[in-house]
């Protein structure tokens, strides 16, 4: 699992036991099922305050869902889940509707951060299968709560319903986070090649890797703008004790949750801008289509607490807007490639406490 899986442990584990968004084998008797039976009035998913939401539907119905991500025609979604019992990470498709679920990873071992590339023609995601069917360990806490960076995930690129399958990334250490730029001509990555947990791109086939990231911490869970000439991600910057503690755990293989903040850049200009410090983990940052906002989830009102919310911050005048106010878990945000539609986890309407499943809404200014 990566940096995002392992935040959504910490976010549930925190007050409850840890969430972990994973999936594995065996949706095939999910693949045509309806959810409109389960669906739930859209009233009663949206909660006060929540002005920019409009006809909310939820589109998965137990186990552990999130991060999932429009396909650029806006007609399907790619997602994780731990739908069917399933231990560990797999990856998904569905109609945006809900609709016609259906594996398209392998299987075996565990996966995660998945993208569909914008011709719709391949999908990306990261994968420890080649070393091994079963799910990788769990760390050792023995050192706090740290996350495991397993060193055996790597990047593959799969035909559109997971055929053909391509390895892309074959360094030593952890690959993944991997999503394509709007043209589909890169990809951007996370990869601890270096020695630290740095952004990189990438061409489609793995080829001409450059580095893009130069500073002690991790970097991750970077996203191009609708223009392919920006990048926002999230990025820790630890300095004195605490960063010795992280480049102690890095060497394990290991990361402890702590600060993230928001920073954007210009692929032409190559300067990090930061724009959040909170002192919060802010994470699973998206740009809206006007390249003007990026829509976020953080805990900034507090910090030690697993109340996420979404926030939408203007670029320019970094000023920030909380978006929804569920009282427990709501990230990993994605505005459709027309802005019309955003998509998120949460934990609302869940089954059983801890629980996160994958809404869908219309975008009202």
């Amino acid at each position: 699992m990566t940096f995002r899986g392992k935040l959504m442990q910490k976010i549930n584990g925190i007050a409850s036991g840890l969430l972990v968004i994973a999936l594995g084998a065996g949706a095939g008797a999910m693949a045509a099922e309806s959810t409109s039976s389960q669906t739930p009035e859209a009233e009663e998913l949206r909660y006060p305050g929540e002005k920019h939401l409009t006809h909310i539907r939820q589109l998965t119905f137990g186990g552990q869902n999130a991060e999932a991500y429009f396909s650029f025609d806006g007609s399907e979604l790619i997602f994780q889940s731990t739908r069917d019992n399933l231990e560990c990470d797999a990856i998904f498709r569905m109609d945006a509707d809900g609709n016609n679920v259906r594996m398209v990873s392998s299987g075996k071992g565990v996966t995660t951060c998945s993208f569909i590339a914008p011709d719709n023609q391949s999908i990306i995601y990261a994968s420890t299968h080649l070393a091994g069917d079963q799910c990788p360990p769990k760390p050792d806490y023995s050192q706090g709560y740290v996350w495991p960076l397993y060193k055996d995930y790597d990047i593959f690129r799969a035909g559109p319903e997971g055929d053909n399958l391509v390895r892309l990334t074959d360094t030593p250490g952890y690959d993944a986070e991997a999503v394509y730029s709007p043209l589909g001509d890169k990809i951007i990555f996370t990869s601890v090649r270096t020695g630290d947990l740095e952004l990189f791109t990438m061409n489609p086939d793995g080829s001409e890797v450059e580095q893009l990231t130069n500073e002690p911490g991790y970097d991750g869970g970077a996203f191009f703008s609708r223009d392919g000439q920006w990048i926002v991600w999230r990025a820790s910057r630890p300095q004195g004790k605490a960063l010795e503690d992280y480049q102690h755990l890095l060497k394990q293989g290991l990361i402890r949750p702590g600060q993230l903040e928001i920073f954007i850049m210009n692929l032409e200009e190559r300067k990090p801008i930061q724009l959040t410090d909170n002192g919060a983990a802010n994470f699973g940052p998206y740009w809206h289509p006007d390249g003007k906002h990026i829509i976020f989830s953080s805990n900034m009102h507090n910090p030690k607490g697993r109340n996420f919310d979404l926030f939408l911050i203007n670029v320019e005048t970094r000023k920030i807007e909380q978006v929804t106010h569920y009282p427990d878990f709501d990230g990993f945000p994605m505005f459709s490639h027309d802005g019309k539609k955003l998509v998120f986890a949460s934990n609302r309407n869940g089954k059983v406490k801890g629980e996160t499943n994958v809404f869908m809404v219309d975008w009202r200014w």
